[in-house]
């Protein structure tokens, strides 16, 4: 299966998230929110720097559940980014 390559909206919508969960983490270092969710400290940074702009809804809902977020609140957040809206995708194109 080949993935579609991403708009600048995906990849700014991944930084919007990734600064989003590093502010929720606030004084909790890195290595014990990693532990606490699950996931590799790796990832968790990768994903904090919007490196891996597209995480998978698991891994989100893990890091989002440990630091207290709810999830209607990171794709409200993260899809409110006037910065990006130009690019954005057409909805009509999303739906398969």
């Amino acid at each position: 299966m080949v993935r579609p390559p991403l708009s600048s909206w995906d990849r700014e919508r991944g930084r919007q998230l990734g600064r989003l969960l590093r502010e929720a983490r606030g004084e909790r270092s890195m290595v014990d929110v990693a532990a606490a969710c699950g996931v590799s400290v790796d990832t968790l940074r990768k994903i904090e720097t919007g490196r891996i702009p597209t995480p998978a809804l698991f891994t989100v809902a893990a890091v989002a559940a440990t630091l207290d977020l709810s999830l209607d609140a990171l794709v409200g957040a993260c899809q409110d980014n006037p910065a990006a809206e130009a690019d954005r995708p057409d909805s009509k194109n999303l739906i398969a």
